[in-house]
């Protein structure tokens, strides 16, 4: 059975729903102004230098540094105390989610492998969180709590498959001696959590360090907020602990603040005639084919895997049916798919293919998976 859901959990999927309205709304006006008379000078905004760095370092390697801390955050919640505690539970999502990952890359690899836009098979393996559960919140009450919890369990280990990948995949020749400083930075909290230290400020404050020594050690800096997240002390059943009560203050700036701004200044692309012509290139067939078809064929397939072979079990309320369309929904790459493009390619004809690419497929993905689980939940026995 599924646990009930947590207040935790809740205030998860309300910020997140909202945060993907005001995500789609920010993106519009990126878009917009980007192809209006405006569009040079808004391109060159982000480019603006602060403290050394342009405003797109500051946004895509420190503010995301946030987003990442509260992914880490929710993710160690839901292995400890949420809806992935319990192995019954889990093993659903996880299932669904490595097949959301695997077949998204194989397909992409099937059009550029031997290729250098090989390096971008990461791009279709995300799934964005706050757009997935806001086209999910546009249906209502009539969604059953478990497509809720199975959409949003399936974007979290999603999203640490994702981090894995740019651990691995996108993390440029190490420097030893910041590798080593960012160590005794982790050795440090790890000695101030056995001791019981509660003070968010003590975690924090040395979360800035760890931050720049992962940054000059050549290993993404968005990771340092996932180390952070399962460094600040934890504990069951008190929900005044640390980590509890710094994602209750996350909540909100991440997804009202830090994710639209993200989509204020990555989504500005200047479109042309030509542009949707090079939709037809391997790079953004790749992209398009793993997210449209790769996303739901591989969600769908690795579950029915999984409940076959005795590994998993389908959650009540929750269909074959939902399965797929909620599989389209994962398929709204956009958020993590950017990210992922950034760090994979330096061109920026191929920057912006991809990011074309990537919005195709998130808009036709949304709109279909919207379409299916409306025509699936229209009927009175499937509503809450």
């Amino acid at each position: 059975m599924i646990n009930k859901v947590t207040s935790l959990f809740q205030e998860f999927f309300l910020s997140e729903k909202a945060g993907g309205l005001l995500l789609l709304f920010a993106t519009i006006i990126s878009l917009t102004l980007a192809n209006s008379g405006f569009g040079e000078g808004y391109q060159a905004f982000w480019n603006h230098k602060f403290l050394g760095y342009s405003l797109l370092f500051w946004i895509n390697d420190g503010l995301m540094a946030v987003f990442f801390l509260l992914v880490g955050l929710e993710i160690e919640r839901e292995i400890f105390v949420g809806e992935l505690s319990d192995i019954r539970n889990s093993m659903l999502p996880i299932f669904a989610a490595l097949g959301g990952m695997i077949v998204p890359a194989c397909l992409y690899l099937g059009f550029n492998l031997g290729t250098p836009e090989a390096g971008g098979f990461g791009i279709p393996m995300a799934t964005d969180i706050a757009f997935s559960l806001g086209i999910l919140a546009l249906l209502g009450s009539r969604v059953p709590l478990a497509l809720k919890i199975f959409l949003t369990a399936l974007a979290i280990i999603d999203d640490l498959g994702a981090i894995l990948v740019i651990a691995f995949a996108y993390s440029k020749g190490l420097q030893l001696q910041y590798l080593l400083m960012a160590g005794g930075l982790i050795a440090g909290m790890l000695v101030m959590r056995r001791l019981g230290w509660n003070h968010l400020a003590l975690y924090l404050i040395p979360g800035l360090g760890l931050w720049h020594f992962i940054h000059e050690a050549g290993i993404h800096s968005t990771l340092a907020g996932v180390m952070l997240a399962f460094l600040v002390p934890f504990r069951k059943n008190d929900e005044n602990c640390p980590s509890l009560r710094l994602q209750h203050y996350l909540h909100k700036p991440v997804a009202f603040f830090v994710i639209p701004l993200f989509a204020l200044a990555n989504t500005g692309i200047s479109l042309s005639a030509s542009m949707f012509t090079s939709l037809r290139e391997p790079l953004s067939l790749g992209i398009m084919t793993g997210l449209l078809l790769g996303k739901p064929l591989g969600i769908f397939l690795f579950s029915y895997l999984g409940v076959r072979l005795g590994l998993a079990s389908l959650f009540p309320n929750l269909s074959w049916a939902n399965v797929m369309a909620l599989g389209l929904l994962a398929g709204i790459g956009f958020t993590m798919s950017i990210f992922i493009t950034m760090l994979a390619f330096s061109e920026e004809e191929k920057i912006k293919l991809a990011k074309l690419a990537i919005f195709m497929a998130s808009a036709g993905a949304a709109i279909l998976g919207f379409a299916m689980l409306r025509f699936q939940l229209r009927a009175p026995e499937n509503k809450d």
